[in-house]
């Protein structure tokens, strides 16, 4: 063995520690996900079974073991999906608190229509509006929201046509999970 293929105690364990990370990220995800991840399926079983497992000796044990069976696969498309998915998240959660946001605004104040109008052009100024004198007069009755609600979804619709959420091609875009 020559210096150059000498991998240290450390950096094995390092390496192993990340795949067992990887591993128990792997356990947390949805079926439809992990399906969708092309699994040996070994693995796919040891991930399934861990979700089962609830005391803790032995979910740690099963974590290991999944760690051991991620070193016979490439882990690079695995983190690269699991990156693609929590970007796409993460740009739902934004797209989501910029329509709360918004429809706070068209609620509160007319004005707001001005400024939804310049920055969204295509918008339906006319039923934001319809939907923003209800949702008005929904808060001060004993009714259930449903104008709010519904002006949410408009004005998320609007805001995800001009801003749309990032597609990944190794994954597809299930919505917030």
């Amino acid at each position: 063995m020559s210096d150059d293929d000498f991998i240290s105690k450390t950096r094995r364990k390092t390496a192993m520690l990340d795949l067992q990370a990887l591993g128990e990220e792997l356990i947390t995800l949805s079926e439809d996900r992990l399906a969708k991840l092309d699994l040996p399926e070994l693995l796919q079983q040891a991930i399934v079974d861990a979700r089962r497992i609830t005391r803790h000796g032995a979910l740690k044990r099963q974590r290991q073991y999944i760690g051991r069976l991620m070193r016979d696969v490439d882990p690079g498309p695995i983190r690269e999906v699991l990156d693609g998915w929590r970007h796409q998240s993460g740009a739902s959660v934004v797209a989501q608190h910029l329509a709360e946001r918004w429809r706070e605004r068209l609620i509160a104040d007319d004005q707001a229509f001005t400024n939804f109008a310049s920055d969204f052009p295509r918008a339906d100024l006319s039923r934001l509006r319809q939907l923003a004198r209800i949702a008005r007069d929904e808060t001060g009755g004993d009714r259930p929201p449903r104008a709010f609600r519904e002006l949410y979804r408009v004005v998320y619709g609007v805001v995800t046509e001009v801003h749309p959420e990032p597609k990944n091609d190794a994954a597809t875009n299930d919505g917030p999970p």
